[in-house]
């Protein structure tokens, strides 16, 4: 192997980030960091194109979480150190699968555990296998699974499992069959995200997964299988009716 690792660092903190960098340097001097970035879009391009032997990736972060970006890679060939602030949710799945992770605020012998196994790992070119799992576990054999940034954490929810979204006060509730959660997400994150297509946004602050309509009320409302009775916007109607004819 050679001497010199390459590794790319992506948080949307701009102090974590360096601050990350900088510990990497004194710690690692044999690793040279290519690029930061704070952009998760722009990361991608680059971790396409170059393929760097190391990726420390954050994983809550705004339009590609840690996990959006990885599902986005061509070949992830190469060692992920995953950065969080949550230490409950996301921790069980990452560590299942044997990748890196450190929690925030990073302690300096968690970062060196972290990386010295990862280098390890690199000598051993383990994975890609190791992140080809980590992405069939999300999505659980075909079920689509959102990651949801939550007071306690994260929380992992199979879209199938989710009745519907609504907004409040600039949270999102996120109510399934027997209980919700509270996300620190608008519903703008929700309506727009690709994972969602048998959802349907039927006024600006309800979301609504299809699949779970159980009555269409000529007065303007939805009601669903665990018994909300949902307002429908007049706007809405229309498209509203012609999507649930087809399925």
């Amino acid at each position: 192997m050679d001497n010199t690792i390459t590794a790319i660092i992506v948080d949307d903190e701009k102090n974590a980030l360096e601050s990350l960098a900088l510990k990497i340097e004194k710690y690692f001097p044999n690793i040279t960091i290519t690029h930061k970035f704070q952009n998760s879009q722009k990361a991608l391009k680059q971790i396409n194109a170059q393929h760097p032997n190391l990726l420390f990736v954050d994983i809550e972060m705004p339009v590609l979480s840690g996990f959006d970006l990885l599902s986005k890679i061509n070949n992830p060939n190469f060692e992920i150190i995953f950065v969080t602030a949550y230490n409950e949710y996301a921790i069980e799945a990452i560590q299942h699968c044997a990748i890196g992770y450190i929690v925030k605020p990073i302690d300096n012998e968690e970062l060196k555990n972290a990386v010295s196994n990862a280098l390890k790992n690199i000598d051993q070119k383990s994975a890609f296998e190791k992140n080809r799992q980590l992405l069939e576990n999300l999505t659980n054999n075909g079920n689509s699974t959102i990651v949801i940034p939550t007071q306690k954490g994260l929380s992992f929810l199979k879209t199938e499992d989710i009745i519907r979204f609504e907004g409040v006060d600039g949270y999102t509730k996120i109510v399934l069959e027997n209980t919700s959660i509270l996300s620190s997400y608008s519903i703008g994150k929700f309506s727009n995200s690709s994972k969602l297509q048998h959802f349907f946004s039927i006024h600006k602050s309800h979301f609504i997964n299809l699949n779970f309509i159980s009555d269409f009320l000529n007065e303007g409302y939805v009601v669903l299988t665990n018994g909300d009775k949902i307002p429908i916007a007049r706007a809405k109607r229309k498209v509203f009716l012609e999507k649930i004819q087809n399925i």
